[in-house]
């Protein structure tokens, strides 16, 4: 029977967060398959305005529904749609009760819930956990959150199942690897100066990142490696702003750490080749598509030991991993990598073999290939 596909997210086209990235990249492969199929797929967002997804490249605007905000509204043609599908996957925890009830009404329906990090960590209240037992299978994007969730939350290892996330397969193909010179002029960097990266959103409320470690790190270099510069790219908050100038203040590094505020996707590829190296020694990250987008563009990469980024970094083969709360460790990963690149540039045909698009495409189909118990 051709599959009729639902997915349902939060957001897909209006928010630029690493979720997004998921569902835009699932959007496209849930599409192809379809298409080969000869079955239905279609995309619909809670958020999302209808008009979010013209002109994108993953999938026809037609195959999406945005709903802006009409919550009850979804929540109401959702479930009444999802029981004339055979698989409705849903992006988010915060969907599984849209998922339980089309559950309920049609048993036979395969419901598949996308874990991404956080947010299956820990405990959930009765009715939660409730509505996570009816999914036919929970798909972690690393093997530390699909640990988490079966310790956590006692899940049978049937409907545990790890889906790494994968390399946009739209990114651009890198070819010149020099450094923008209009970003050296605007960040007041110099051609011979040593640049790390972290790319992410900076927040008082989810201060596990890492970036703060890494500063502590740079003032604990020697002196002579006084040619690193940071930038700390992506939107921030007020109150976490606030707290780094401080800190580069205390450590006199004003003139050597830049945070540039929010990054254009068209902007990333200059800003990834204006890096030497990408850092974030993350306590909880789930996987960190930003690891893999950094290798693509053949940055060495230093990550945290504890959480999801293992699996981007493949415990080690692609890049250094280290303890994110040890200030000599992150220290001592740089001193490494600065003083033998070429020894940390990740390989490119291993980061593809795992991380391709491709790869990540067939693994999701021998997923709905089984059918729900």
């Amino acid at each position: 029977m051709p599959d009729k596909i639902l997915f349902l997210t939060l957001r897909t086209f209006s928010a630029t967060g690493g979720i997004e990235k998921v569902c835009r990249i699932i959007g496209k492969a849930l599409y192809e398959k379809t298409i080969e199929s000869g079955g239905s797929f279609e995309v619909c967002s809670m958020y999302d305005k209808q008009t979010d997804a013209d002109d994108n490249p993953y999938f026809p605007a037609e195959n999406f529904r945005g709903f802006g905000v009409g919550k009850l509204s979804f929540i109401k043609e959702m479930v009444l749609a999802g029981t004339q599908k055979n698989v409705v996957i849903l992006s988010h925890i915060n969907l599984l009760m849209v998922g339980w009830l089309i559950k309920k009404l049609a048993p036979r329906t395969k419901l598949l819930l996308l874990a991404h990090g956080i947010e299956v960590w820990y405990p959930v209240n009765a009715a939660t956990k409730l509505m996570l037992n009816i999914c036919d299978e929970v798909l972690s994007v690393s093997n530390y959150t699909n640990s988490k969730i079966s310790k956590v939350h006692g899940l049978p290892e049937n409907k545990c199942k790890v889906l790494n996330n994968c390399v946009d397969p739209f990114l651009p193909v890198p070819y010149l690897h020099l450094k923008n010179e209009r970003l050296l002029t605007k960040y007041g960097f110099g051609e011979e100066d040593k640049i790390l990266m972290t790319l992410t959103r900076l927040s008082s409320k989810e201060r596990y990142k890492g970036y703060d470690k890494v500063i502590e790190a740079m003032a604990a270099l020697p002196v002579q490696q006084h040619s690193i510069k940071y930038l700390i790219a992506g939107i921030y908050d007020q109150q976490e702003k606030i707290y780094l100038e401080k800190l580069i203040a205390k450590l006199g590094l004003q003139d050597r750490v830049v945070m540039p505020g929010f990054i254009r996707e068209e902007e990333l590829e200059d800003h990834f080749e204006l890096a030497d190296i990408y850092i974030m020694p993350s306590r909880k990250e789930g996987f960190g598509i930003v690891f893999l987008e950094a290798m693509y563009y053949g940055l060495p990469v230093i990550a945290g030991n504890t959480d999801g980024s293992a699996d981007a970094l493949l415990n080690g083969r692609l890049g250094l991993l280290v303890n994110p709360e040890s200030v000599e460790e992150i220290k001592n990963a740089i001193k490494k990598m600065l003083g033998t690149p070429a020894m940390y540039k990740p390989d490119s045909n291993l980061l593809m073999q795992h991380f391709s698009y491709e790869v990540y495409k067939k693994k999701l189909e021998t997923i709905l290939a089984v059918p729900a118990e």
